[in-house]
């Protein structure tokens, strides 16, 4: 089975020796996708077609014998793929750029970004926790794990790896303990999907970040850890953004939590002076919503085969003086606990866009 990336290169790529008839019907075939990237024998970029460009050398009286490369648009845009992240991928969409090769820095088309279906290109290893036995939501849980429990048309597990492909996040690894074998079996390696995923088995318990160690082969600088009982269209573009752009070491997704006092709030002193008086204050609070972002250096803090928290390495973090941020969570976000949680999110999947 040919993999879907790189399906999509030989969709939008044509040979600088192929025919104009030949790039017609392709295009043809891309329709909305309509752009190709004429390359040479080692796939390298050397411009740009679309039917426009075909058009305009007709009417320059071109004609099907006449070579594509006198119709091309010889400097077109790319991405090299170790500055995606950097690239203002917003503004590329909002200027109708959506069909984007990525090169190495020979030029080489490794990957194209259809900006109509994914959000970002996150350099980021992924690692899910999908270990726990779910127990307050038996007997739901009973032949199924957490995880697997459907929400609306697909299990929750489902509904997160499709949102963090469309961030570009394609190697994810899933912790798993309980009934694994029901994610393994329903997952596989993630090749269906154009993703990876492989999966990290826990003989015992190991918190929510233990697991992380036994990740291996990480493939980028960052990694991003999150819970695997979570429903969310959080902007990980957003989140990744302010990370880097911070200097931070390590960055958690926060949702917020408003509480609202029906009585007048006095403040007073240590010797119960009032100094003011609050008419039905509304407090915000930001909670942990499980989902993490740190440096890969950031692994080897954590102890070999040992029970470690994430909230246990926030707390080292801060001892060793290095700087933790807090991302707030402006869309949806519900940690799915409860039978309660469980019956909401059937509700609301109706309602939100994930």
């Amino acid at each position: 089975m040919v993999p879907v990336q790189a399906r999509e290169i030989q969709r939008h790529t044509i040979h600088k020796r192929q025919s104009v008839r030949e790039a017609l019907l392709k295009l043809n075939e891309l329709r909305a996708d309509a752009i190709l990237f004429v390359v040479d024998d080692s796939n390298k970029l050397l411009g740009a077609l679309t039917d426009g460009d075909l058009r305009r050398g007709f009417i320059k009286g071109l004609d099907f014998d006449t070579p594509i490369m006198d119709y091309i648009q010889p400097d077109p845009l790319f991405v090299y793929q170790d500055e995606v992240h950097l690239a203002d991928l917003n503004d590329l969409r909002k200027r109708n750029f959506l069909i984007i090769p990525i090169v190495d820095r020979d030029k080489v088309i490794v990957k194209i970004l259809n900006l109509r279906i994914n959000y970002s290109v996150i350099p980021a290893d992924v690692i899910i926790m999908a270990g726990g036995k779910g127990q307050r939501l038996m007997p739901l849980t009973a032949d199924t794990p957490k995880p697997m429990l459907y929400v609306g048309d697909k299990p929750i597990l489902e509904h997160t790896i499709d949102h963090l492909a469309k961030y570009g996040m394609k190697n994810i690894y899933i912790s798993v303990n309980y009934l694994a074998e029901k994610i393994e079996g329903y997952f596989k390696d993630g090749r269906d999907k154009g993703l990876s995923i492989q999966y990290i088995h826990e003989d015992k318990p190991l918190g929510t970040l233990g697991s992380v160690k036994l990740a291996e082969n990480l493939e980028h600088e960052y990694v991003l850890v999150m819970n695997s009982d979570i429903l969310t269209n959080i902007d990980f573009a957003g989140f990744f953004q302010a990370f880097i752009k911070s200097g931070a070491d390590m960055a958690v997704a926060a949702s917020t939590y408003h509480v609202e006092v029906p009585y007048g709030v006095l403040e007073v002193d240590g010797n119960n002076v009032v100094n003011s008086l609050k008419e039905k204050p509304r407090y915000t609070y930001y909670s942990n919503a499980g989902i993490y972002l740190a440096k890969k250096q950031l692994v080897d803090l954590i102890p070999e085969d040992e029970f470690y928290n994430v909230t246990d390495l926030m707390a080292h973090l801060i001892n060793m003086g290095k700087q933790v941020i807090s991302f707030p969570i402006l869309g949806y976000w519900l940690d799915i606990g409860k039978h309660e949680d469980y019956r909401k999110a059937q509700e609301d999947i109706k309602y939100i866009t994930l």
